[in-house]
């Protein structure tokens, strides 16, 4: 009886903050300004870039530095299926266009769903090799795999327009889709977490052999956690694309996939809240930390602006977190562990 009244008080807590969050995204979208608008559209998709990364590389213990890649790979195609035949015909300077890629035009929600699947199927296709590999090794080649795309992107003008990258793309992100799509994703993930297999990637995390040996196939868990992981991060790629509304091959760099390591590892590697508490601490933080840069005046003193100072710091904020909190803000635990601890406490 108590272990039904404490499922049954979790999943209102689950729906209230599911309501919440709708709530949340409808008033922004019609009561904030446009620029906290926009700071929330980039959180919303750097939430679903966190939490779908932190599924490989947390939960399933995978030390993966792949998300760039198919970031890239879900922007481009999500441009390609968006941007008018005529647009690119008159922006395409290097090399004209494909005829093939004149004729793939399509609804936003269709693009972001194709630049999801062939973000899925690159990563099915890449398991095969990568998974052959462990550690610092799978660290290497996944590396790699974010250098192929862009060098790709930049030799393939007849595609991507080269260096130039693709302009105009339909600005179609708005919190609707940015902050639908990033609840669906958080649910999506926390309910394959919670699956059995959930508790088999984390078997794989904790011991890899010991999971192996109790019947576990590795090889199939990790890579539907890698084809997962890359599915919403091509997602998340296209409503980077339509946010942005022009992307490049310089976008695309380990700069994006070393941001999200930040945000997963200072959340609390393995625990989805705290992947998207890192990212609304990063994302949110540097934006609103621009004062920083700018001329100040403190009891009387006036400071020139000094361009950086935001990000010596933030990176003092990130050594002093790191330093007193070694697992992160939350560490491996999800908002529902809070919640029994409280009750445990009564």
């Amino acid at each position: 009886m108590i272990e039904d009244k404490i499922f049954t008080n979790q999943r209102l807590i689950n729906l209230a903050i599911i309501v919440t969050a709708i709530w949340f995204t409808w008033f922004a979208q019609n009561t904030f300004d446009e620029y906290t608008i926009r700071i929330i559209n980039n959180v919303a998709i750097f939430i679903i870039l966190a939490v779908s990364y932190n599924l490989i590389n947390g939960i399933t213990g995978q030390f993966s530095l792949e998300p760039n890649g198919f970031v890239a790979i879900g922007a481009y195609v999500t441009a390609i299926l968006i941007v008018d035949a005529d647009t690119m015909l008159y922006q395409y300077d290097i090399e004209d266009p494909s005829a093939w890629i004149l004729a793939m035009q399509t609804e936003f929600a269709w693009a972001l769903l194709f630049a999801g699947i062939i973000s899925a199927l690159v990563a099915l296709s890449l398991s095969f090799p990568v998974f052959r590999v462990r550690g610092d090794y799978l660290a290497i080649v996944t590396l790699g795999f974010g250098f192929i795309i862009k060098i790709l992107a930049i030799n393939n003008p007849q595609i991507t327009n080269g260096s130039l990258g693709i302009n105009d793309i339909p600005e179609y992100s708005n919190l609707y889709w940015t902050g639908g799509i990033a609840i669906f994703t958080v649910l999506a993930i926390l309910n394959i977490i919670y699956s059995k297999y959930g508790r088999a990637m984390k078997a794989v995390r904790d011991d890899e052999d010991a999971a192996t040996a109790m019947g576990v196939n590795t090889f199939k868990i990790k890579t539907y956690a890698f084809t997962t992981s890359a599915f919403f991060e091509g997602v998340g790629g296209g409503l980077l694309a339509s946010l942005l509304t022009s992307i490049s091959p310089d976008l695309f760099t380990f700069f994006l996939t070393f941001q999200l390591l930040i945000i997963i590892v200072l959340g609390g590697l393995g625990s989805t809240t705290g992947a998207i508490i890192g990212t609304i601490f990063v994302m949110a933080g540097l934006e609103y930390m621009r004062f920083l840069d700018e001329p100040m005046s403190f009891m009387g003193i006036e400071t020139d602006g000094t361009p950086g100072m935001r990000m010596v710091v933030f990176s003092l904020i990130l050594i002093f977190v790191m330093l007193f909190a070694r697992e992160g803000l939350v560490g491996k635990k999800e908002l529902k562990d809070f919640f029994k601890k409280k009750k445990a406490d009564k």
